[in-house]
């Protein structure tokens, strides 16, 4: 028996297959409690980071690295703005036809509570409990297109609510399941990168606290032991990324997808950049064909044929903003580093964090090296400061996160694993080491602050060649005045002394870390030999896990979404010069 529809019209990839150290005990939150889930139950990455500030803050004190405060304000100033709003163009030949035009479902989107929507009463509590008033835009339309049934494409800029904007139809109709059945899992979330599975699982164990539904969490990173158990109890719903799924598919006994009857793929076009084409199209074969699937993203591919491929069927386009477009109350300046002024971008990043961005603030970085390296900075300049990037453990990534949500610390280094859906409330400003790749990874990285309707603020240091290019995209597709902030000559000297004092503690540190993650690498080799030595019996006698691909299918795979990024990039060039030649 499927779940009862709602029959009321109501008005760079991680390889999820690894294991990561983290310790066994580290406990789920029971599905009944809102308790947050990022919390391991041991303190192992806790006691790791209040080793190192302790290091940093007694190296500050030998050294006398304390900055003096001056009385020097940057100055600022407005750039040329001509605002620009793009749409998706989903209307060439053969595309049209393939939506369903939405007529005639009798959506109404003057709605101003979700009361209005028909929804339960224990659902309704969830939702105060997390503090939504009223639905969002996206939350308006999707809902109860959602409740028909009907397979959703959808899209709306970064921070508009589009998880709970498939989270509460699911919980809905999974109210109203059949009980007199045995239990299965009804409902699978593929999500692209672990903190947006926790992210997304944690808000959904609020949302059903008052609630009989279940939701398991089945992401990279996390004990499997501790997944399986919860997947042998068949929770209704299961958030999942893509690779630890298929371990549990191939490797874990009692778990299947034949009962999924909504499917859900958020942010797929993340997924597919990320090279996750055939674990996609081995989870899907894996779901019944007669089911629902919604797809949702902050920023929709133009690929039609991928979302075809993604096995949609006649689905509603629900597109409530730009793909394009920049929060309204989001205030964009830059900080132009002329090409023999690159040295400056330390003393200007530690003078914005001492006097402008001193709280609430993720700084972006190229790279997961620059994003350790500047933590260690900043450190040094008593800030405190976390970092969350793809060389910590998943433990440590974990407690970075929490540690900046509950405000313990007032700065985030972070690579793009942070740029895209986290929802961390409060986020004040965002700070960008250098133009990232493309204008969608700016959208994303701008993106976690000025949320929900609230002011926030980007600074962002652009240098020459394709950085100019891009910022000159920022400012064509910008509504609000774009500012050029001007660093005074005095202020960058004199943080361009202080980070030449912290030089050389700073090399002594990385040197520390570099031979600590050499004896334990060594520690781990010798504690695998042993295991192996007592209990080679046991080790031998355990079932090999299984992958749907061999190694040379993997690599070619690798080597065919590298080539379909390369014709991607190249086809959006192409586009982009055809858009200039015609104005």
């Amino acid at each position: 028996m499927g779940l009862k529809e709602n029959d009321q019209s109501p008005s760079h990839k991680e390889n999820d297959i690894d294991e990561h150290e983290f310790d066994d005990s580290f406990c789920f939150a029971p599905d009944d409690t809102p308790v947050s889930v990022l919390v391991p139950t041991n303190d192992n990455a806790g006691n790791k980071f209040d080793a190192l500030e302790e290091k940093l803050a007694e190296i500050r004190t030998a050294q006398g690295l304390a900055l003096s405060e001056d009385s020097c304000d940057e100055e600022s100033s407005e750039g040329d703005v001509s605002g620009v709003e793009e749409t998706l163009d989903f209307e060439g030949e053969g595309k049209a036809e393939y939506f369903d035009s939405g007529e005639g479902l009798g959506v109404e989107e003057n709605i101003s509570t979700f009361s209005e929507l028909n929804l339960s009463r224990s659902l309704l509590k969830g939702l105060a409990s997390l503090r939504f008033d009223r639905p969002t835009p996206i939350q308006k339309v999707a809902i109860p297109v959602a409740l028909m049934g009907k397979d959703i494409c959808g899209g709306a800029v970064t921070g508009s609510g589009k998880t709970a904007a498939f989270l509460i139809p699911i919980i809905e109709r999974l109210i109203h399941r059949p009980k007199n059945v045995p239990a299965a899992t009804r409902v699978l979330v593929i999500l692209p990168t672990r903190e947006l599975a926790v992210q997304c699982h944690e808000v959904a164990v609020k949302m059903a606290q008052f609630t009989d539904v279940r939701c398991c969490l089945a992401a990279g990173g996390l004990p499997m032991r501790a997944q399986d158990a919860d997947l042998r109890c068949r929770p209704e719903i299961v958030v999942a990324t893509p690779g630890r799924l298929i371990d549990h598919l191939r490797n874990s006994a009692s778990f299947t997808l034949e009962s999924v009857e909504i499917l859900v793929l958020d942010e797929a076009d993340r997924m597919l950049e990320d090279g996750f084409k055939d674990e996609l199209d081995e989870i899907i074969k894996h779901t019944p064909k007669q089911r629902q699937t919604i797809l949702f993203s902050a920023t929709m591919t133009e690929n039609v044929d991928e979302l075809i491929r993604l096995s949609l069927r006649r689905p509603v386009r629900l597109f409530v903003d730009s793909n394009t477009a920049i929060a309204r109350k989001l205030l964009q300046e830059f900080v132009r580093i002329r090409e023999e002024r690159e040295t400056d971008r330390v003393p200007i990043l530690l003078a914005l964090c001492h006097r402008t961005c001193t709280e609430r603030c993720i700084i972006f970085f190229p790279t997961k090296e620059l994003a350790h390296r500047y933590r260690l900075i900043l450190g040094l300049a008593g800030l405190k400061c976390a970092e969350l990037h793809g060389g910590l453990t998943q433990a440590e990534r974990l407690d970075s996160l929490e540690r900046f949500k509950l405000g313990k610390v007032d700065f985030l280094t972070a690579t793009d694993v942070a740029a895209r859906g986290l929802d961390i409330q409060g986020v004040k400003f965002v700070l960008n080491y250098s133009m990232p790749a493309n204008y969608k990874l700016y959208l994303h990285r701008v993106g976690r602050t000025a949320r929900a309707g609230l002011e926030g603020c980007s600074i962002t240091l652009v240098g020459e060649g394709a950085d100019r290019k891009l910022l000159k995209m920022v400012i064509k597709n910008s509504t609000v005045p774009v500012k050029h902030r001007l660093i005074p000559p005095s202020v960058i000297e004199q943080h361009s002394v202080s980070s030449q004092n912290m030089q050389s503690a700073l090399n002594g540190l990385l040197a520390e870390e570099r031979e600590q993650k050499l004896l334990d690498r060594t520690e781990k080799e010798l504690t695998r030999a042993e295991n192996i030595m007592h209990h080679k019996k046991e080790i031998h006698s355990r079932p090999k896990k299984t992958w749907f691909q061999t190694s040379r299918q993997r690599m070619d795979s690798k080597k065919r979404d590298i080539q379909s990024l390369g014709d991607d990039r190249q086809r959006t060039g192409k586009n982009e010069s055809v858009k200039k030649r015609r104005n």
